[in-house]
């Protein structure tokens, strides 16, 4: 027999229709989740997503916020920066809901302390952020897996981890005052990287080799690495010339990046080598050296 008992999803409509936003729309939808409204700066844009999303769905732009339809939850998916002024236009609509509707932001540097102005209009607030790199609507998969960040009041925070679990996610809830200190380390495994990687391939480029056949080498040296800290501690899944401690091979290293004056590269080698360094708790001899560069 059915399940009678089964809670209904709620409508959702998503105010911010970039790549996350529209990859949360696309996977909701295909979750069961109805898409009730789409709001972007533009409305072309929101209608992009429109027709990725299906028929029925209402489109706006933000200056139209005040046309809202009501839904049972309003994700907000803009830039961080933009956050208060779309809370600002949401505190004036009028529903006349008789249950409270949900504003959940994805913002990992900001805690649900933003959408304060809703929760005092009686809306349950709340956010939750994927810790995933997310860079095209096509990329619905990875939120499969994915672990999320999820904190808000009590309805906000239940309601936040039962959308996580239809899309396949694991969550998880920190202090809401560590919100920036969470997200510096999310930029840091993800953000980060992509710019090292960068980095990276402009050091091959001096060597000659086109940016497009370094990437293609050095894709292969961070699969292996990422491998490596799935079964390993940072400290054991470390190697290389300074989990050997090559002293000469580092001295060669610094005289070739100082050579071909690429001075970023030289000072994120000596800064990453000595924390490199800190994880092995020896050669006190390359610490010097980089300490003197």
């Amino acid at each position: 027999m059915p399940d009678t008992k089964r809670k209904q999803k709620p409508e959702v409509s998503l105010i911010g229709t970039g790549r996350l936003g529209t990859t949360l729309a696309l996977a909701l939808r295909a979750k069961g989740y109805s898409i009730r409204s789409l709001v972007s700066r533009r409305a072309q844009s929101a209608r992009k997503t429109a027709t990725l999303v299906g028929e029925g769905v209402q489109v706006l732009s933000a200056k139209e916020l005040g046309s809202l339809l009501p839904s049972g939850v309003f994700l907000i998916t803009v830039p961080d920066d933009q956050i208060a002024s779309v809370v600002a236009e949401l505190t004036h609509l009028r529903f006349g809901q008789k249950t409270r509707a949900t504003a959940l932001h994805t913002s990992g540097a900001l805690s649900a302390q933003v959408l304060d102005p809703l929760r005092k209009r009686r809306w349950h607030t709340g956010s939750i952020h994927p810790l995933v790199s997310i860079s095209g609507a096509e990329q619905q998969s990875a939120l499969s897996g994915a672990f999320w960040s999820v904190e808000g009041d009590k309805v906000a925070l239940l309601l936040g981890k039962t959308i996580v679990r239809d899309l396949g996610g694991k969550s998880f809830s920190i202090r809401s005052e560590d919100k920036p200190l969470y997200h510096a380390a999310a930029v840091m495994a993800s953000g980060n990287v992509v710019a090292l990687f960068d980095v990276a391939m402009e050091m091959l480029a001096q060597c000659g080799l086109p940016r497009k056949t370094a990437r293609s080498i050095l894709l292969p040296l961070i699969a292996s690495t990422v491998r490596n800290l799935e079964s390993k501690d940072p400290a054991q899944a470390l190697t290389g010339t300074f989990s050997r401690g090559d002293v000469e091979t580092v001295k060669r290293h610094l005289e070739a990046l100082d050579r071909s004056k690429l001075a970023d590269a030289l000072e994120l080698y000596r800064l990453l080598g000595q924390r490199s360094l800190k994880l092995r708790k020896n050669h006190p001899q390359i610490r010097q050296i980089l300490k003197s560069v």
